[in-house]
Protein backbone atom coordinates (compact mmCIF):
# COMPACT_ATOMS: atom_id res chain seq x y z
CA UNK A 1 0.00 0.00 0.00
CA UNK A 2 1.35 3.48 -0.47
CA UNK A 3 0.96 6.06 1.61
CA UNK A 4 -0.43 9.52 0.08
CA UNK A 5 1.34 12.46 -0.21
CA UNK A 6 2.13 14.91 2.53
CA UNK A 7 0.89 12.45 5.19
CA UNK A 8 2.70 10.37 8.05
CA UNK A 9 2.10 6.90 8.25
CA UNK A 10 2.54 5.53 12.07
CA UNK A 11 3.32 1.69 12.49
CA UNK A 12 1.60 0.57 15.87
CA UNK A 13 3.02 -2.80 17.23
CA UNK A 14 1.53 -4.15 20.95
CA UNK A 15 1.80 -6.78 23.39
CA UNK A 16 4.97 -8.28 22.45
CA UNK A 17 5.71 -9.96 25.33
CA UNK A 18 9.20 -11.21 24.28
CA UNK A 19 10.55 -13.43 26.14
CA UNK A 20 14.12 -14.31 27.43
CA UNK A 21 15.62 -16.18 24.58
CA UNK A 22 14.22 -16.52 20.71
CA UNK A 23 12.91 -20.28 21.44
CA UNK A 24 10.89 -19.58 24.44
CA UNK A 25 7.17 -19.68 24.52
CA UNK A 26 4.19 -18.11 26.62
CA UNK A 27 0.90 -19.94 26.45
CA UNK A 28 2.68 -22.49 23.85
CA UNK A 29 3.56 -19.23 21.75
CA UNK A 30 6.64 -18.29 20.34
CA UNK A 31 6.44 -14.41 20.96
CA UNK A 32 9.43 -13.65 19.14
CA UNK A 33 8.49 -15.35 16.09
CA UNK A 34 5.59 -14.09 15.48
CA UNK A 35 6.59 -10.44 16.29
CA UNK A 36 9.23 -10.82 13.58
CA UNK A 37 6.32 -12.01 11.27
CA UNK A 38 4.23 -9.24 11.89
CA UNK A 39 6.92 -6.78 11.56
CA UNK A 40 7.44 -8.32 8.32
CA UNK A 41 4.24 -8.29 7.40
CA UNK A 42 3.85 -4.50 8.16
CA UNK A 43 7.16 -3.63 6.07
CA UNK A 44 6.31 -5.68 3.34
CA UNK A 45 2.27 -4.56 2.86
CA UNK A 46 2.97 -0.38 3.55
CA UNK A 47 5.47 2.26 1.63
CA UNK A 48 7.56 4.49 4.09
CA UNK A 49 6.55 3.95 7.47
CA UNK A 50 7.78 7.44 9.31
CA UNK A 51 7.32 5.94 12.82
CA UNK A 52 6.58 2.93 14.61
CA UNK A 53 5.15 3.14 18.08
CA UNK A 54 5.53 -0.20 20.48
CA UNK A 55 2.89 0.12 23.10
CA UNK A 56 3.50 -1.36 25.87
CA UNK A 57 4.30 -4.98 26.96
CA UNK A 58 7.25 -5.16 25.18
CA UNK A 59 8.68 -8.33 27.31
CA UNK A 60 6.99 -10.64 29.22
CA UNK A 61 10.66 -11.14 31.08
CA UNK A 62 11.76 -8.20 31.67
CA UNK A 63 15.40 -8.52 30.97
CA UNK A 64 18.30 -6.80 29.06
CA UNK A 65 18.18 -9.92 26.84
CA UNK A 66 14.50 -9.37 25.83
CA UNK A 67 14.98 -5.66 25.36
CA UNK A 68 18.42 -5.63 23.68
CA UNK A 69 16.21 -8.18 21.17
CA UNK A 70 13.49 -5.69 20.16
CA UNK A 71 16.96 -3.20 20.00
CA UNK A 72 18.70 -5.71 17.48
CA UNK A 73 15.41 -6.12 14.90
CA UNK A 74 14.64 -2.19 14.46
CA UNK A 75 18.28 -1.60 13.89
CA UNK A 76 17.62 -3.93 10.97
CA UNK A 77 14.75 -1.65 10.10
CA UNK A 78 16.23 1.77 10.60
CA UNK A 79 12.87 3.75 11.06
CA UNK A 80 12.41 5.48 13.85
CA UNK A 81 10.73 4.06 16.57
CA UNK A 82 9.04 5.28 20.67
CA UNK A 83 8.38 2.74 23.44
CA UNK A 84 5.95 3.67 25.93
CA UNK A 85 5.78 0.68 29.11
CA UNK A 86 2.88 -1.58 29.81
CA UNK A 87 2.36 -3.52 33.36
CA UNK A 88 5.02 -6.19 32.26
CA UNK A 89 7.98 -4.09 31.37
CA UNK A 90 10.72 -2.42 33.53
CA UNK A 91 10.46 1.26 32.48
CA UNK A 92 13.98 2.10 34.03
CA UNK A 93 15.48 -0.68 32.01
CA UNK A 94 13.52 0.17 28.64
CA UNK A 95 15.31 3.75 29.07
CA UNK A 96 18.07 2.79 29.52
CA UNK A 97 18.59 -0.01 26.95
CA UNK A 98 15.89 1.28 23.99
CA UNK A 99 18.19 4.46 23.84
CA UNK A 100 19.50 5.25 20.32
CA UNK A 101 19.40 7.23 17.60
CA UNK A 102 16.89 5.10 16.11
CA UNK A 103 14.80 3.77 19.47
CA UNK A 104 13.81 5.29 22.43
CA UNK A 105 11.56 6.08 24.69
CA UNK A 106 11.05 9.80 24.15
CA UNK A 107 7.25 10.72 25.48
CA UNK A 108 6.76 13.80 22.61
CA UNK A 109 7.27 13.56 18.76
CA UNK A 110 6.97 16.19 16.35
CA UNK A 111 6.43 15.71 12.93
CA UNK A 112 5.12 18.00 10.47
CA UNK A 113 1.50 18.91 11.61
CA UNK A 114 1.16 16.18 14.50
CA UNK A 115 2.44 15.39 17.61
CA UNK A 116 2.65 11.90 19.10
CA UNK A 117 2.96 11.65 22.93
CA UNK A 118 3.57 8.65 24.53
CA UNK A 119 2.35 8.20 28.12
CA UNK A 120 3.41 5.72 31.20
CA UNK A 121 0.40 4.34 32.56
CA UNK A 122 2.11 1.48 34.74
CA UNK A 123 1.52 0.79 38.24
CA UNK A 124 4.35 -1.32 39.93
CA UNK A 125 3.61 -4.45 40.80
CA UNK A 126 0.17 -4.15 39.44
CA UNK A 127 -1.66 -5.10 36.31
CA UNK A 128 -4.08 -2.21 35.74
CA UNK A 129 -3.27 1.06 35.06
CA UNK A 130 -3.26 4.96 36.17
CA UNK A 131 -1.95 8.32 34.87
CA UNK A 132 -0.22 9.87 37.84
CA UNK A 133 -0.28 13.44 38.22
CA UNK A 134 3.01 13.89 37.01
CA UNK A 135 1.80 12.23 33.68
CA UNK A 136 -1.64 14.03 33.19
CA UNK A 137 0.57 17.65 33.72
CA UNK A 138 2.89 16.23 31.22
CA UNK A 139 0.04 15.67 28.54
CA UNK A 140 -1.52 19.05 29.23
CA UNK A 141 1.79 20.86 29.27
CA UNK A 142 2.03 18.94 25.60
CA UNK A 143 -1.05 19.68 23.93
CA UNK A 144 -0.52 23.74 25.74
CA UNK A 145 2.89 23.98 24.37
CA UNK A 146 1.85 22.91 20.90
CA UNK A 147 -1.20 24.53 19.89
CA UNK A 148 -1.07 24.36 15.99
CA UNK A 149 -0.05 20.46 16.01
CA UNK A 150 -2.92 17.66 15.94
CA UNK A 151 -2.06 15.09 18.45
CA UNK A 152 -2.24 11.73 18.84
CA UNK A 153 -1.81 9.83 22.48
CA UNK A 154 -0.23 6.74 22.54
CA UNK A 155 -0.79 4.91 26.23
CA UNK A 156 -0.97 1.02 27.17
CA UNK A 157 -4.08 0.62 29.16
CA UNK A 158 -7.30 1.04 28.03
CA UNK A 159 -9.42 4.45 29.00
CA UNK A 160 -13.21 2.71 27.66
CA UNK A 161 -15.05 -0.63 28.28
CA UNK A 162 -14.05 -3.21 26.26
CA UNK A 163 -16.60 -5.29 27.80
CA UNK A 164 -14.87 -8.57 28.90
CA UNK A 165 -15.07 -8.44 32.15
CA UNK A 166 -11.76 -9.56 33.32
CA UNK A 167 -10.61 -7.44 31.28
CA UNK A 168 -12.19 -3.84 32.55
CA UNK A 169 -10.64 -4.81 36.04
CA UNK A 170 -7.71 -3.35 34.42
CA UNK A 171 -8.07 -0.34 32.69
CA UNK A 172 -6.98 3.21 33.26
CA UNK A 173 -8.52 3.98 36.83
CA UNK A 174 -8.97 7.53 36.38
CA UNK A 175 -9.85 7.78 32.55
CA UNK A 176 -12.80 9.42 32.91
CA UNK A 177 -10.26 12.26 34.21
CA UNK A 178 -7.76 11.60 31.15
CA UNK A 179 -10.38 11.83 28.55
CA UNK A 180 -11.77 15.03 30.22
CA UNK A 181 -8.48 16.45 29.72
CA UNK A 182 -7.79 15.88 26.36
CA UNK A 183 -11.62 16.59 25.30
CA UNK A 184 -10.74 20.42 26.36
CA UNK A 185 -8.37 20.42 22.77
CA UNK A 186 -9.85 20.21 19.49
CA UNK A 187 -6.62 19.35 17.91
CA UNK A 188 -6.43 16.18 20.11
CA UNK A 189 -7.61 13.64 17.68
CA UNK A 190 -7.07 10.19 18.96
CA UNK A 191 -5.91 8.15 21.94
CA UNK A 192 -4.47 4.79 20.80
CA UNK A 193 -3.66 1.60 23.16
CA UNK A 194 -2.37 -1.75 23.59
CA UNK A 195 -3.10 -4.31 26.62
CA UNK A 196 -6.49 -5.31 25.36
CA UNK A 197 -4.88 -7.82 22.97
CA UNK A 198 -8.16 -6.81 20.41
CA UNK A 199 -9.05 -4.31 18.00
CA UNK A 200 -11.34 -1.32 19.20
CA UNK A 201 -12.51 1.27 17.50
CA UNK A 202 -14.79 3.97 19.53
CA UNK A 203 -15.61 7.37 19.10
CA UNK A 204 -16.27 10.31 21.95
CA UNK A 205 -17.62 13.29 20.20
CA UNK A 206 -14.81 14.12 17.94
CA UNK A 207 -12.15 12.01 19.87
CA UNK A 208 -11.37 8.18 18.43
CA UNK A 209 -9.83 5.55 21.02
CA UNK A 210 -8.41 2.60 19.03
CA UNK A 211 -7.55 -0.82 20.86
CA UNK A 212 -4.67 -2.82 18.87
CA UNK A 213 -4.33 -6.79 18.14
CA UNK A 214 -1.21 -7.99 19.63
CA UNK A 215 2.00 -9.43 17.65
CA UNK A 216 1.02 -13.23 19.84
CA UNK A 217 -1.95 -14.30 20.83
CA UNK A 218 -4.66 -12.47 21.02
CA UNK A 219 -7.78 -12.06 24.04
CA UNK A 220 -11.35 -13.35 23.27
CA UNK A 221 -13.33 -10.34 22.83
CA UNK A 222 -16.85 -9.80 25.55
CA UNK A 223 -15.55 -12.76 27.56
CA UNK A 224 -17.00 -12.60 31.59
CA UNK A 225 -13.22 -13.81 32.48
CA UNK A 226 -9.47 -14.94 30.75
CA UNK A 227 -9.66 -16.40 27.61
CA UNK A 228 -8.20 -16.84 24.12
CA UNK A 229 -9.15 -16.62 20.38
CA UNK A 230 -7.64 -18.07 17.43
CA UNK A 231 -7.70 -14.63 15.57
CA UNK A 232 -4.44 -14.05 14.14
CA UNK A 233 -1.45 -11.56 15.46
CA UNK A 234 -1.34 -8.47 13.78
CA UNK A 235 -0.87 -4.35 13.31
CA UNK A 236 -2.67 -1.25 13.34
CA UNK A 237 -1.46 1.40 10.96
CA UNK A 238 -2.53 4.85 11.24
CA UNK A 239 -2.10 7.35 7.79
CA UNK A 240 -2.33 10.53 9.84
CA UNK A 241 -3.24 14.17 7.26
CA UNK A 242 -2.04 17.39 7.51
CA UNK A 243 -5.52 18.98 8.50
CA UNK A 244 -5.88 16.23 11.42
CA UNK A 245 -8.04 13.66 9.44
CA UNK A 246 -6.82 9.89 9.79
CA UNK A 247 -7.23 6.81 8.40
CA UNK A 248 -6.52 3.50 9.50
CA UNK A 249 -6.09 -0.11 8.94
CA UNK A 250 -5.65 -3.30 10.36
CA UNK A 251 -3.45 -6.22 8.95
CA UNK A 252 -3.11 -9.57 10.38
CA UNK A 253 -0.92 -12.71 9.16
CA UNK A 254 -2.65 -15.78 7.49
CA UNK A 255 -1.08 -18.26 9.28
CA UNK A 256 -3.09 -19.06 12.77
CA UNK A 257 -0.56 -19.32 15.81
CA UNK A 258 1.15 -22.14 16.54
CA UNK A 259 0.64 -24.09 19.55
CA UNK A 260 -1.57 -21.82 21.34
CA UNK A 261 -2.56 -23.74 24.33
CA UNK A 262 -6.30 -22.19 24.03
CA UNK A 263 -7.77 -23.43 27.38
CA UNK A 264 -5.75 -21.91 30.25
CA UNK A 265 -7.04 -19.66 32.86
CA UNK A 266 -3.94 -17.36 32.69
CA UNK A 267 -0.39 -16.17 32.42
Amino acid sequence: MTKPSNCLSILQLSDLHILSGPEATLLGVNTAYYFDAVLRLALTTHDEIDLILLTGDLAQDPIAESYNYIVARMAEVGIPCRCLPGNHDDYGLMQTILNNRIISCAKQTVLADWQIICLNSQILGEDGGLLSTQEMAWLRQCLDNEPDKHALIAVHHHCLLTHSEWMDEMMIQNSSEFLQLIRQYKRARLVINGHIHQEQDEVIDSLHVLGAPSTCFQFKPGSKTFGLDETAPGYRLLTLYPDGRFTTYVGRLAERLVGLEEHTDGY
